[in-house]
């Protein structure tokens, strides 16, 4: 059995590594808000590019503290609308549900999944105050259009970065006449920016199953926002900054100790892992000649770290089964669309054809760090292979 995603591989590669970290863990009789949690959060923020990292308990926290925050900010309040693709995990909605919000669905780009920032203007209201963006399956939704529609609109933008860490964007070249202070001294990074740096404030997710993942569920906010930064760590900690004194009506979403130590370990290896999951990607992209399978639309290698290899066949289940037969995993990312779960029956009646189209077709192959040249190769042999 090829398996979709071999978590004991990749864990092995770090196996003593992991175990010295939750030993020193366990000899330091601190366990939570400690100096592992400090030292992942800097090294974090190191990495992205960012002046800030407040870990927390999980991705779908990271980005309902950071909404929670604006509202206590009073940058947003109840019944705002927050423009966010209608294909994505519902976690990306149901976190702005849960702040009482109201997300306001745009289809997304069928060459990419992701958000079609073409059509963001058009659902532009004067109760809109945001754009969630998602970097769905590890490629970056990102472009100049849609940082000027923000600036023009004066809306914030939200990263929902639990797919794609290590993901960069390219950045526009600026003739140097146009580059000034802190630009010109910091000249040698204005190539490429990673996600989670981008926009106003980003959430992540650390899930084990992500490019860079925990042994457990925890996630991270990023921003250059002071206020920001200093609001979400008080709401992540029951609202509070000083012990037993609340200033917000708060959460109770913290990273520990163990998981901290972990994802230390494990960032080192990032860049190469995110690598190596680029290269099975080639391999996929320039082997696989199935003329009833539409491959990822890659214009730049680094702008997608390939948290899942996606691709879409009208005869997705019968493609499936036929890989399952032949000893490979696959899974459906997402086998029904946020607008027609029964937890937003209200939008179930809803056409969205290009979400609908994508969760109807999509396919995920796997991918990773750990999967062999030759696991690969059979993939692709068995995808070419059927009903031909």
């Amino acid at each position: 059995m090829i398996k979709f995603l071999d978590l004991q591989k990749i864990n092995e590669q770090y196996a003593d590594q992991l175990k010295q970290a939750a030993a020193d863990v366990i000899d330091s009789g601190w366990y939570l808000s400690g100096d592992k949690v400090k030292r992942f959060e800097e090294n974090l923020a190191y990495y992205i590019g960012v002046k800030h990292v407040v870990a927390c308990g999980n991705g779908l926290d990271a980005l309902r503290l950071i909404l929670k925050a604006y509202i206590e900010m009073a940058v947003l309040k109840e019944g705002d609308e927050v423009i966010v693709p209608a294909n994505t995990y519902i976690a990306t909605i149901l976190a702005i549900t849960d702040n009482r919000l109201k997300p306001i669905l745009v289809e997304p780009d069928i060459n990419t999944c992701n958000l079609d920032i073409s059509l963001i203007e058009e659902h532009i209201t004067p109760r809109t105050r945001a754009i969630m963006v998602v970097h769905l399956y590890g490629q970056v939704c990102w472009s100049e259009e849609l940082e000027a529609i923000a600036k023009r609109r004066n809306l914030k933008i939200i990263e929902d970065n639990a797919q794609a860490i290590g993901a960069e964007f390219k950045l526009p070249k600026l003739p140097k006449g146009e580059l000034h202070g802190e630009q010109l001294a910091m000249d040698s990074s204005l190539s490429t920016k990673k996600t989670g740096s981008l926009g106003d404030a980003a959430g992540f997710s650390f899930y084990p199953g992500k490019n860079l993942g925990a042994l457990g569920d925890s996630g991270a906010v990023t921003t250059n926002d002071d206020e920001l930064a200093r609001v979400v760590r008080a709401l992540a900690n029951y609202g509070s900054e000083k012990k037993y004194v609340n200033e917000y009506q708060g959460l109770n979403s913290r990273m520990d100790e163990i998981q901290a130590a972990f994802l230390d370990v494990k960032l080192k290896h990032l860049d190469e892992d995110n690598e190596k999951r680029r290269n099975v990607a080639r391999y996929y992209i320039e082997n696989i000649k199935h003329p009833d399978i539409k491959l990822p639309v890659i214009k730049d290698w680094n702008a997608h770290v390939f948290h899942i290899f996606t691709i879409l066949t009208p005869r997705r289940d019968e493609l499936q089964q036929h890989l399952a037969e032949n000893g490979v995993q696959t899974l459906i990312h997402y086998p029904i669309p946020p607008h027609k779960q029964l937890a937003y029956k209200e939008w179930n009646a809803l056409s969205l054809p290009v979400a609908e189209l994508i969760h109807s077709q999509e396919l995920s192959l796997p991918i990773s760090q750990v999967i062999t040249e030759e696991e690969v190769e059979r993939v692709v042999s068995i995808v070419n292979a059927y009903d031909i």
